[in-house]
């Protein structure tokens, strides 16, 4: 019977064609949305992780309640031995300490005066530690415009777009001035060692990321940390698994009547980001759902019009002794054979697709050249697993629940009339 149904949709395109063709768009459209959106919220989470928040995130709860205000007079001591610990106790995940800190860096001209000067907002990673990934997590390399990476403690990468505005290159100092962890005045002389581009268009207008035993060293800040952060190994973010590390950390170090006792809270509770990981959550499932709907409202129209056309052919189906429930299911056969073919078709048609925008990206730098996001400024989807199969849900449920609400048309055939139509044709 199915090896009948399969030879009867497709020998006869005027049952089959216009409805495999929409069935191939909408789950091109919903297998494509999903792959883009994927990226776009993967793109988000990556960058928030790296720049700001890490997957979790260790502090003094002195620290989280100002964290704004980057507090490194609130910062954690023995920096170096919670994140041995920590990695012993959490191994899942991949721990660094870090140091951000903000101040005015200064650029001299040949003869010592001021020539630029502008605020920034400084990163202090562990870029030299033989077991460090900082450099991997934040492909600096990769990364580089002018210059090179950073060789000594001393030496810093500026954003492109801050050192042109300051007037800076590679092989030149520039001072930071600012304020040490202890509150006194600081002045401190970086090389410049390169510049990069995040991509990242408000980040890059003011960023400089140095070494953590230079930033120390510069701060008055040995075996501190501002923030230890935590990354899952794959760099991808798992909410639940993080919401449930931070509240086991949490569980065992609380201590509410110590504001230097450390807290744990993961990306999640960063700044927005709570709205950000729901929406990513509901927003696949909303995509099926509208698409599901349309495309019942589509194959339920096409199915009465099939039905119309095939009236004789039920008709006589029917005469010839085959039971409604039987010609009902058969349409239904028909319907999860067209169902698989087009979502297959259509998932053939989306997976390249967002595979190029993986791997090429769309740059969209100067739509928002002028705004602050915390996100590339080169879209890339994500071709994730369920990329392959998600399209079969809209594209077999869809059409079968199409045809069956366009069937009902079966059962309303009465014998009698039958009989008349018959007389008549014959």
């Amino acid at each position: 019977m199915l090896r009948f149904l399969i030879k009867g949709v497709f020998r006869d395109r005027s049952r089959s064609l216009f409805s495999l063709i929409v069935i191939t768009l909408i789950v091109a459209l919903t297998v494509f949305i999903r792959g883009f959106m994927a990226g776009i919220f993967d793109d988000v989470f990556r960058q928030s992780a790296v720049i700001f928040a890490g997957h979790v995130k260790v502090t003094t709860q002195a620290y989280t309640k100002e964290a704004d205000l980057l507090p490194n007079d609130l910062a954690i001591l023995g920096a170096d031995s919670l994140v041995a610990a920590l990695a012993q106790q959490y191994p899942e995940m991949f721990w660094s300490s870090r140091i951000m800190f903000a101040g005015l860096l200064d650029v001299p001209d040949e003869y010592g005066e001021t020539k630029e000067q502008g605020p920034m907002l400084g990163f202090g990673v562990d870029l030299f530690s033989p077991e460090s990934r900082m450099l991997e997590i934040w492909e600096l390399e990769r990364k580089i415009v002018r210059g090179r990476l950073p060789e000594e403690p001393g030496e810093v990468l500026l954003g492109e777009t801050f050192a042109t505005r300051l007037g800076v290159e590679p092989g030149e100092v520039a001072t930071f001035i600012g304020a040490s962890m202890y509150g006194g005045f600081v002045t401190y002389n970086f090389d410049v060692a390169g510049t990069i581009s995040l991509g990242v268009t408000g980040i890059d207008k003011n960023i400089l990321i140095a070494d953590l035993q230079g930033v120390r060293q510069a701060l008055d800040m040995q075996d501190a940390a501002g923030e230890i952060v935590g990354y899952s190994h794959d760099m991808f973010y798992d909410d639940p698994a993080s919401v449930a590390l931070a509240a086991d950390f949490n569980v065992n170090v609380d201590d509410p009547d110590n504001e230097f006792s450390l807290f744990m809270q993961p990306l999640r509770d960063h700044t927005q980001m709570g709205a950000m990981v729901d929406i990513a959550g509901y927003m696949m499932g909303i995509v099926i759902l509208v698409f599901v709907a349309v495309t019942v409202l589509v194959l339920w129209n096409l199915g009465l019009m099939n039905g119309l056309r095939r009236y004789g052919e039920f008709g006589m189906r029917l005469a010839m002794g085959e039971t409604k429930g039987h010609v009902y299911r058969t349409t239904m056969g028909e319907a999860v054979v067209m169902g698989i073919v087009g979502s297959f078709i259509g998932t053939v048609v989306a997976v390249p697709l967002i595979w190029y925008l993986q791997e090429v990206g769309l740059d969209y730098t100067g739509l928002f050249e002028d705004m602050t996001f915390v996100v590339s400024n080169i879209i890339r989807a994500r071709l994730t697993p369920d990329c392959y199969y998600l399209g079969f849900i809209p594209g077999v449920v869809a059409t079968v629940a199409g045809t069956m609400l366009a069937g009902r048309g079966i059962y309303k055939r009465e014998m009698s009339q039958l009989f008349k139509e018959l007389e008549l044709e014959a």
